[in-house]
């Protein structure tokens, strides 16, 4: 199975303020974190559990992204800049993204994620 394989996305580095690159320099060590937890779970899986590991990340990455987004209003009306939260929730929504830009991985990843849509209870109307 081939290794998952993150970086830093681009627009999220430039959204920073200039400062002395710290935020930047959290989020590669995040990434490189996520992508190693990722590729061990993924090692340690069958083929066929990859994309129920990946699933498991990418939820996870929702609800980091998720949480951050809440932060924005808040800090907004406490006088803060959001400019963080912002940069963080956009950086786990573009590693989302960037794990299904793995074309091994898409099809089962996108599967897998509308299987538990509907394992949940999740149904579409009948119109």
């Amino acid at each position: 199975m081939p290794e998952i394989e993150l970086g830093v996305p681009k627009g999220v580095v430039e959204s920073l303020p200039e400062e002395e690159g710290t935020a930047e320099r959290d989020m590669r060590r995040a990434i490189t974190g996520i992508q190693s937890r990722l590729n061990d779970a993924l090692d340690e899986a069958d083929p066929d559990e990859a994309a129920e590991v990946v699933a498991d990340a990418v939820e996870r990455m929702e609800s980091q992204a998720s949480t951050y987004h809440e932060f924005v209003p808040e800090l907004r009306a406490w006088g803060q800049s959001p400019i963080y939260a912002i940069a963080w929730r956009n950086l786990y929504l573009e590693l989302i993204g960037q794990l299904y830009d793995h074309e091994w991985l898409a099809d089962d990843l996108d599967r897998e994620r509308n299987f538990r849509l509907v394992e949940d209870g999740i149904r579409l109307s009948d119109l």
